[in-house]
């Protein structure tokens, strides 16, 4: 463990760096299609992800800029997965973009400078870089909601996002000044340390720990704080959509890690419970209301809902046995869920992108009437993704949540066995409204209208991620121990 200069971030220096020369290399870009900016932005952001996935070998957590960050293989691995879905979600958007007015430079730039925002939140190692990230995020997402501003379903879903959103980070922010006032101390390290002496402010200390989780129940969009998540789906332009709901989850992830985790652990009997009613309400609530649902996107966000209720499960065995062991199994299961999670939305949304056409949203379940008969290709892609999400083997979506389950079956706790049956029967409800959606494909007959357009890039693209989904399920060992390892390291350090 040592304390190193600004080197240790270059990943994130390079990152905001690329990001200003990106937005000012546009204003001399006249192509229309804005390839000179596609190029750059996508260049910068492989550089980006060589630099975390050549650092993702090390073992050893470097604190940087006064402790403000640390950069351990936690942080490296969710930065990794941020880039990579972020470049993935630009490729996706290239021909429905372009279509809708769009591509432009902002539309790289304000992604970059998202994910920067994502990345501070990654290695956030005192309240206040944690609060700068997510406010660098969340700005960033605000701007790219409402960036056709011509739209009225657009605008609107960036005014909900913002006023909802401005909430979410006031919750989190007076959670973190009480926890200030009850501990002395901003650093995590220091605030782990005051709980352990027992001589603060218990009271101050409890409220702050309320009002913390309520602000990151927000940020992953679980109940009773998900009212956000339907309507932004719904309304937002796709590619919009897509930078929503895939890499802040990882960000969202970590802050959880970084705060509850590491810094709070002490306090864990108390966000031990909330986070269960928060995953057991997000499971049952998400999943019934996702059955009712004709709007795909707004489907996916119930069952997103639900995902992210499924994942928080994973945090309960840390505190049940208190092992390092058994935390790596818990904490590790959940972060293999999350990033399985954020592959497979990847897929699902960039479909329904290249599915789009001008002038039509191709975001109705109806819409994918007959799809294997226009396009085979897609209508499998399509429904490898559905099975993942259904968890169905072989697909990686079905291990992930075997995963989950045994971190909580083997806390030999009946309260946990509990949970987990009623974890299964609700994924057995979730069956239901995944399963529709390839009826639909198969059985139903093909709408009129023209062909779906399909990018070349976006097609290759698609049919890499399914690959990597079923690949993922069929030999999951190698990144299940990559998430065990990087969370057992990263808590040691």
């Amino acid at each position: 463990m040592t304390d190193l200069n600004w080197l240790a971030v270059t990943p994130e220096i390079v990152l905001l760096g690329m990001a200003c020369v990106v937005a000012l290399a546009d204003l001399f870009v006249t192509c229309p299609q804005r390839k000179p900016t596609y190029f750059l932005a996508m260049l910068s952001l492989a550089a980006v992800a060589g630099l975390h996935f050549n650092a993702l070998g090390g073992t050893e957590s470097v604190y940087a800029m006064q402790k403000m960050v640390v950069v351990d293989p936690l942080g490296h691995l969710l930065s990794l997965c941020a880039t990579l879905a972020v470049m993935a979600t630009l490729t996706y958007s290239q021909v429905y973009a372009s279509h809708r007015e769009m591509l432009k430079g902002e539309l790289f730039s304000l992604s970059m400078f998202s994910l920067f925002g994502i990345s501070v939140m990654i290695i956030g190692n005192n309240f206040l870089s944690i609060y700068l990230g997510l406010e660098a995020m969340s700005l960033s997402l605000y701007a790219l909601v409402s960036l056709r501003r011509d739209n009225v379903q657009a605008t609107e879903a960036g005014m909900k996002y913002f006023v909802l959103g401005a909430l979410a980070s006031g919750f989190l922010l007076y959670g973190l000044s009480m926890m200030y006032g009850a501990t002395g101390s901003l650093d995590l390290g220091e605030v782990y340390k005051a709980t352990l002496t027992g001589q603060i402010n218990k009271q101050v200390l409890a409220f702050g720990l309320v009002f913390i989780v309520a602000g990151l129940a927000f940020k992953l969009g679980v109940v009773p704080f998900h009212m956000w998540v339907p309507d932004i789906y719904q309304g937002a332009p796709t590619t919009a959509t897509l930078l929503v709901a895939g890499a802040p989850k990882l960000a969202a992830f970590a802050i959880t890690i970084r705060l509850l985790v590491e810094g709070l652990i002490n306090t864990a009997v108390d966000w031990q419970q909330m986070l269960l009613i928060l995953a057991v309400a997000s499971m049952a609530l998400g999943n019934l209301a996702a059955i009712a649902q004709t709007n795909l996107k707004r489907m996916l966000a119930y069952s997103g809902i639900a995902q992210l209720g499924f994942m928080l499960l994973g945090f309960v065995p840390t505190v049940v046995a208190g092992s390092t062991v058994t935390a790596g199994n818990g904490l590790g299961s959940a972060l293999f869920y999350v990033i399985t999670y954020v592959l497979t939305t990847l897929g699902t949304f960039g479909l329904i992108m290249v599915l789009s056409r001008p002038g039509f949203e191709s975001e109705q379940i109806s819409d994918l009437a007959g799809l294997n008969k226009r396009s085979p290709m897609l209508a499998g892609v399509m429904a490898v993704f559905m099975f993942s999400l259904a968890g169905i083997p072989p697909t990686v979506g079905f291990y992930a949540k075997l995963a989950v389950l045994q971190a909580l079956i083997t806390t030999s706790s009946g309260l946990l066995l509990q949970i987990s049956i009623v974890a299964v029967l609700l994924s057995l409800v979730a069956a239901f409204y995944y399963l529709r959606v390839i009826k639909v494909m198969y059985f139903d007959e093909p709408v009129e209208g023209a062909a779906p357009i399909e990018s070349s890039g976006a097609r290759v693209l698609l049919s890499v991620n399914a690959l990597v989904v079923l690949g993922l399920g069929l030999l999951p060992g190698g990144l299940m121990a990559l998430c065990a390892r990087v969370i057992t390291q990263s808590l040691a350090g």
